[in-house]
């Protein structure tokens, strides 16, 4: 069982948390609230974070960053290194952790474990009937705001041609992002959707007929 430990604040990782839990039982979730309110600038991040931060860290196998925060985020790399603790921060520019631009972007890294296995890039399996429509969709791998499992679910009885951009559609409406540029001067939503229709059009280029 693999240990997460998610850093947020406001709330902003608490839909993925519960999509984690409910798509993976090989992971075991711990969440820290760091406490604001935060002005842009914050000259002692550590008053922010909880008592038991640091024995947090060291019970962790992985950690998820979603404080959004310059300085909360540069003090809690600092400690994470400390400890040889991975941090996944996804649409952050940081010469530290793993900073995928969307959270369905993250590349196969045999050092986060279960999680790199089981959340990021998406990864299809498709199956389809005598007439050529899709008849099943397996997720391998994907978004953990749970996104790509919907998305997949909006495809059945479809043919390859609409399937296409059907599920781009479907994984923008169920994802977790926000609609508007981030740091990469990209929109999280387009990449999304993006990514998804790449990996179906892979899968369905492998799919054989039943």
């Amino acid at each position: 069982m693999q240990k997460i430990l998610v850093f947020q604040r406001d709330q902003m990782g608490a839909g993925k948390v519960s999509e984690i839990n409910r798509l993976s039982d090989e992971l075991e979730l711990k969440v820290a609230d760091v406490e604001g309110p935060f002005a842009p600038i914050v000259d002692y991040p550590e008053e922010h974070f909880p008592d038991d931060t640091l024995e947090l860290i060291d019970w962790s196998d992985l950690i998820l960053d979603h404080l959004y925060h310059p300085d909360l985020t540069g003090y809690l790399l600092d400690k994470a290194e400390a400890a040889g603790k991975e941090v996944v921060a996804s649409g952050r520019k940081l010469e530290r952790g793993v900073t995928p631009t969307t959270c369905c972007t993250l590349g196969r890294l045999k050092r986060l474990g279960a999680y790199g296995e089981a959340f990021g890039a998406p990864e299809f399996t498709v199956s389809l009937d005598d007439e050529g429509l899709i008849e099943s969709v397996e997720v391998k791998r994907g978004a953990p705001c749970g996104a790509t499992w919907e998305a997949a679910k909006a495809l059945i009885g479809l043919t390859p041609e609409e399937a296409i951009p059907k599920v781009g559609l479907a994984t923008q409406f169920n994802c977790h992002a926000k609609a508007n540029p981030n740091v990469f001067l990209t929109n999280p939503l387009h990449v999304a959707g993006e990514v998804h229709a790449a990996a179906l059009k892979k899968a369905l280029s492998a799919a054989k007929r039943g």
